[in-house]
Parts: structure tokens; C-alpha cells; sequence
């Protein structure tokens, strides 16, 4: 697989004014790479593709186990509470799968902090000035997305677009395109009321990524979709992914990546809590606990697993990035947790709230954006205090 993630660089993510010597970089990284459990010698360009790429985990990563495979396989003719015990099961938190690095995953963060201080150490720096992160000098982004599984999910759109709009806050609704009808004149409605609407597959049946073959078919069905709804986002159904395959996706951003979750079909993560490069589009990955997973497999009955990711994000100026469904969000339970988490954040005035699509403009014009003056409001300064940075 050719290094997607090449653009991802720790110098392209702080961007800094002036640019400081590759040898202050190398030097740096060989001090800090410790942190992502990571050993040996390891260059910029292998660094992004085994963290941000997943590549710890193997080469067989993005491959279904065959349990998942027949399951998907049988799963049409399966009666729906059975195919929710089933997911309820493999989801389980009782399972083998990791999660020392969940809820939380502080391993790239504390790696980019560590690296920017060995920098300045090295490089013989008290402060330097970096690009900032957000727009305005914003503490951390807040996005919100939603995925809509059935027909039965986007009945329940306009509640959820409803609530949101009251408390101030605008989303993303992600429609499938060829399970249930969709509804052009809710898709419209939205629009006028400043939401988005975007790509979330073309069946959901689980069998996108079921071989190259049938993937690039049902690719290029999505691709005329695309196009027709004037839609630029896009989130694998089931979080079921291949980053080499879907450049073949003509979108400008994806949402199928997450920093951690060991709850998914493909469990793991890309580590990262800000938005990255994956070839031709920019990944804008969900860091907060997915509603369903939070509600029914954790059974919380509060936004607490939220909120306090939600502080750890603030803290490193990250991205927090919510997905939920219509379909689950209809039990009142649920809607009743999603809601006291926006009443929540309704209070915080530090972060950049937007829409996924202004996201991945952000992003991809601060990558591309030519140097600035030092005097420029674009700036921010990090600080060696100590042992330690304020940025």
C-alpha cells in the first residue's frame, strides 16, 4: 500500500513560524517516539502510517474475521432483535478485546506535546509560533454527526434536527442511499435550516468492503449519488473500512475513523484527536463514544463518558466529534442523554462549533495556506515552562 498519510507529518501539523531544521526534528522524534510504544529507528514518513494509518495493527487490519463475514452474509434474512442481541454480543464489553487505550487514548497526544518539547530543547527555543489550530485561536472543535441506519431513523430526523436547533447547534445527517427511500423534501428542508447532509454508504448491509470488486461497483453508484445530492461527506456503514480502496471515493471528507474504539467491527484506532490527511480527502475521525455503544452496550444513562473525553480534548486543542443515529436516538433514553449533552456544551464558549464540511475546508486551507506573517492573528505561540509546554 502506497503511504497515505504521508502529508501528515509532525511538521505539517504544527506549522511552525519559522520553520525549524529537519536534524531539531529527527532528533526530537527519536527522544519521543517512546510514547507510542513504538521502538527501533523510525523515519517521519513511517510514523503517520503506522499511527494515523493503523498500521500496528498488520497488514490483515481492514479485513471482516469469517464470523463477521457470514454474519453480514446472513444478516437479511435475520429478525432485527436477533441482529441486535448479535452486536450487543460481539460489542460486549466483556470480550477480549483491548481497552487500555479507551475511552481515552493519550498516546499520539502526549507524543506531540513530548516531540514540540524535545524541539524546542533541542533547537535551543524558550517559544516558537505555530499555525493555529482552530479558526480564531479556538480552544478545541465541536462536531456534530448522525448516521441514519432505516426508514424508521429518518422519521425521527426532524426531532433530533428540531432539539439541536433549539439549543443553538447545527449537524450533519448522513443518509443511506439505497436502503429506504429517501425523503428529498426532508434532505431540502435541512439544507435551508443550515445543516448538512452527507453519504452514509449505498445498502448498509455490510458487504461494501466485502472484495475490491463488488466495493468499486457499488463506488461508482455512490459517486453518481454524490454528485446528484450535492453531498461531500462520507461514513462507511458499520465504521467497515480500507483507506487504500476508498480513494476511490470522489468526496472531500470521510468520517469512518475513530482515535479509539475497541467496540466496532474493526476495532483499533488512528490515535489522532484533530482531523488528518488519507490521500485525496481529509479524515475528520470520531473521538466521543458512539450513542449506541454509550447507551445499549455500556448502558450509561448519563452524557458522563462524553463530557469527560470532552475535557482531555479541550486540553490538547483537539476535535470532538460526535456520531449518533436517529434510529437509537428515538428511545427516549437515549435522546434524553444526547440532549444534556448539548445542554452541557451550550455552556462552554471556547470551541469552534461547525459543520464537517467547514472542518475539512479549514484543515486542508491551513495545510495549503502559504506562510504568514510573524505579526499575523493566525499565530499562536507554544511556550517551554519547565519540564513542560503551554500552547
Amino acid at each position: 500500500m502506497s503511504n497515505l498519510w504521508y502529508q501528515n507529518t509532525p511538521q505539517n501539523f504544527w506549522l511552525l513560524n519559522p520553520a525549524i531544521s529537519n536534524q531539531y526534528w529527527q532528533e526530537a522524534l527519536r527522544k519521543s517516539i517512546h510514547l507510542l510504544g513504538l521502538t527501533g529507528e523510525i523515519e517521519m514518513d513511517e510514523l503517520s502510517a503506522l499511527t494515523l494509518g493503523e498500521g500496528r495493527f498488520g497488514t490483515d487490519h481492514w479485513e471482516l474475521s469469517w464470523a463477521k463475514r457470514v454474519y453480514y452474509l446472513l444478516k437479511p434474512i435475520l429478525p432485527r432483535t436477533l441482529t441486535r442481541s448479535l452486536r450487543q454480543y460481539y460489542s460486549s464489553p466483556s470480550d477480549t478485546k483491548p481497552r487500555n487505550n479507551w475511552p481515552i487514548d493519550s498516546r499520539y497526544v502526549s507524543f506531540q506535546w513530548e516531540l514540540m518539547r524535545q524541539l524546542l530543547v533541542s533547537s535551543g527555543n524558550s517559544s516558537i509560533q505555530y499555525k493555529s489550530i482552530w479558526p480564531n485561536k479556538h480552544q478545541f472543535a465541536l462536531v456534530l454527526t448522525h448516521d441514519i441506519e432505516t426508514a424508521e431513523g429518518q422519521a425521527f430526523v426532524r426531532k433530533v434536527a428540531d432539539m439541536e436547533e433549539n439549543l443553538g447547534f447545527r449537524s450533519s445527517f448522513n443518509f443511506v442511499l439505497e436502503r429506504y427511500p429517501l425523503d428529498f423534501k426532508l434532505i431540502q428542508e435541512l439544507r435551508e435550516r443550515g445543516f448538512e447532509v452527507g453519504c452514509h454508504g449505498l445498502k448498509h448491509d455490510g458487504k461494501l468492503f466485502s472484495n475490491k470488486k463488488e466495493f468499486l461497483k457499488r463506488v461508482a453508484k455512490i459517486n453518481q449519488h454524490l454528485k446528484e445530492y450535492r453531498m461531500v461527506g462520507f461514513r462507511a456503514p458499520l465504521t467497515h473500512r480500507n483507506p487504500e480502496w476508498m480513494q476511490a471515493l470522489e468526496i472531500e471528507y470521510d468520517l469512518s475513523f475513530f482515535d479509539t474504539d475497541p467496540f466496532e467491527p474493526i476495532p483499533g484506532g488512528a490515535m489522532s484527536i484533530w482531523p488528518f490527511f488519507i490521500g485525496h480527502f481529509v479524515e475528520l475521525p470520531y473521538t466521543l463514544v458512539q450513542d449506541y455503544t454509550l447507551t445499549s452496550v455500556l448502558g450509561e444513562t448519563t452524557p458522563r463518558l462524553w463530557l469527560e473525553k470532552v475535557d482531555f480534548i479541550k486540553k490538547f486543542h483537539g476535535m470532538a466529534l460526535l456520531n449518533s443515529h436517529p434510529d437509537y436516538l428515538n428511545d427516549p433514553n437515549s435522546f434524553r442523554v444526547y440532549a444534556e449533552f448539548l445542554e452541557t456544551m451550550k455552556k462552554n464558549e471556547e470551541y469552534w462549533h461547525a459543520l464537517p464540511c467547514d472542518v475539512a475546508s479549514w484543515w486542508k486551507s491551513r495545510a495549503e495556506s502559504a506562510e504568514i506573517e510573524s505579526s499575523s492573528p493566525a499565530l499562536s505561540t507554544v511556550r517551554l515552562e519547565g519540564e513542560m509546554i503551554a500552547v
